[in-house]
């Protein structure tokens, strides 16, 4: 991962848990242990950089919800 993905990864952490309301720590850990961070937001960043933030954090959350996960 190079300097701008590392940059991408901590917006869409910080962008996600405002939207959630909750912290970034347990954002961050929820997205690392449902594979999202690495499985998705990490290998799409050519695409998902270019996007709206409203965009993003909706994809992101699409992606969670289709694993599983309950937010």
């Amino acid at each position: 991962m190079n300097q701008e993905q590392l940059e991408f990864v901590l917006y869409c952490v910080e962008a996600l848990a405002e939207d959630l309301g909750r912290d970034t720590v347990d954002v961050y850990e929820m997205l690392k242990n449902c594979g999202v961070l690495y499985g998705y937001v990490v290998p799409l960043y050519d695409i998902l950089h270019t996007q709206g933030r409203e965009y993003i954090i909706e994809d992101i959350r699409d992606v969670i919800s289709e694993k599983g996960v309950v937010l």
